[in-house]
């Protein structure tokens, strides 16, 4: 019962909140509309709207897969061979210190404004995250087990294979639900550089013609995607690791 009411009070809280907002904003719509006033817009426009939505589904899924796939090997890389480790994590941390959206131009620039540089730009972003998680579980495996298996004989790849993994995918579940978080960032965030189609081109698009109802309406959808994608990508890797006790202070 209350799985069901706490989103209920956390909803109409925000909602009352919003709409207090838009009162002592003095009902100016043009610069805050009303839940309702949003609410009526994303219904005469639903068709538009969910067009939209499902170009900026695909770029953050494809994104969320790709950046997931590439941090997960580049964990194991680097934790495999302390030679590419000396090389390539001096190269995963520069590449931290560059703004990722600094390179979103970039991107639109040598791939186009099509699908390609948004799924580059959201891969980015849920990269680190990702990597830098996988591999700090992979490095703080126990002690003890690692001497267990090197009594029993056991070579490298049966140690990474039976033990390292399986121990460092609760560090990994924690990456893949920072990267499920702001997965959506980057796929917006390449759209506004430069797209034809998207939540972020529309909220763009919008804006320019002083359509903030509109705006607002992309908005909140975009919000309830990312909730729901969070919500699938934590269940996902609660069964993953439903091993895993969880303790609550």
């Amino acid at each position: 019962m209350m799985r069901i009411v706490r989103p209920v009070v956390t909803i109409s809280g925000l909602l009352a909140l919003w709409h207090g907002a838009y009162l002592l904003n003095g009902r100016r719509s043009y610069l805050l509309p009303s839940p309702w006033e949003t609410l009526q817009t994303g219904v005469a426009r639903f068709d538009s709207l969910w067009g939209h939505a499902l170009v900026t589904w695909g770029e953050i899924l494809l994104g969320l897969m790709l950046g997931t796939l590439l941090g997960t090997i580049s964990a194991v890389v680097l934790v495999s061979w302390a030679t590419a480790r000396r090389w390539l994590m001096p190269l995963l941390v520069v590449s931290q210190a560059v703004p990722v959206f600094a390179l979103a131009p970039l991107l639109v620039l040598w791939l186009g404004y099509g699908l390609g540089s948004k799924v580059a730009m959201a891969t980015l972003i849920i990269y680190f995250p990702v990597a830098s998680a996988f591999l700090d579980g992979l490095r703080r495996t126990e002690p003890g087990w690692l001497d267990q298996a090197r009594m029993m004989n056991a070579g490298r790849w049966a140690t990474l294979w039976h033990l390292r993994l399986p121990a460092a995918l609760p560090a990994l579940a924690s990456g893949l639900r920072v990267a499920a978080a702001v997965a959506p960032i980057g796929a917006v965030v390449g759209e506004w550089v430069g797209s034809s189609a998207g939540l972020g081109y529309l909220m763009l698009h919008a804006n320019a013609r002083m359509q903030i109802d509109v705006m607002f309406a992309a908005l909140a959808l975009l919000a309830v995607f990312s909730v729901a994608l969070y919500r699938i990508v934590d269940a996902a890797m609660r069964r993953l690791v439903s091993w895993q006790t969880e303790t609550n202070a």
